[in-house]
C-alpha cells in the first residue's frame, strides 16, 4: 500500500490515507453523476483526518447509509464515509483530490449505481 495525502480546493480539510491506487469507480448514481466523483475505497483503519473535523457537514440520502462529506467553506466532496455490505467500516476517497495523482493515468471501472 502507498499512502497519499489529500483535501478539499480551499486546505480547511487534510487527511492521510493508504491504499492500494490501481482503478478508479465512475458511479452515475444520482450523487456521483452529478458531482463528477472518481473514487477508490479504503478501509476506515487506513484513513487519518489531519484536520477540518470541525469544518465538514455532512449529507446523506435514500437509506442514509453514507456519510457524503463536504467542506463547509469551499464545498468540495474529498472524502465520505460508510459500511461495505459485510460491515467494514470504509472511506471512498475522492481520487482528484489526492496530492500529486494523475487520475487520467488510472482505468476506471464504471458501476451502476443508479439501479440500487
Amino acid at each position: 500500500m502507498q499512502t497519499y495525502t489529500g483535501g478539499c480546493h480551499c486546505g480547511a480539510v487534510k487527511y492521510e490515507v493508504k491504499m492500494e491506487l490501481q482503478e478508479v469507480v465512475s458511479c452515475n448514481c444520482s450523487i456521483c453523476s452529478k458531482t463528477g466523483w472518481l473514487m477508490a475505497f479504503t478501509s476506515a483503519d487506513n484513513f487519518k483526518l489531519l484536520q477540518g473535523e470541525d469544518n465538514l457537514s455532512d449529507y446523506q440520502f435514500a437509506a442514509k447509509k453514507i456519510h457524503h462529506l463536504f467542506c463547509k467553506t469551499c464545498g468540495i466532496k474529498s472524502f465520505g464515509a460508510g459500511t461495505m455490505p459485510d460491515g467494514t467500516d470504509t472511506r471512498a476517497i475522492n481520487v482528484g483530490c489526492l496530492d500529486g495523482v494523475d487520475v487520467e493515468s488510472l482505468p476506471v471501472k464504471k458501476f451502476d449505481g443508479k439501479s440500487l
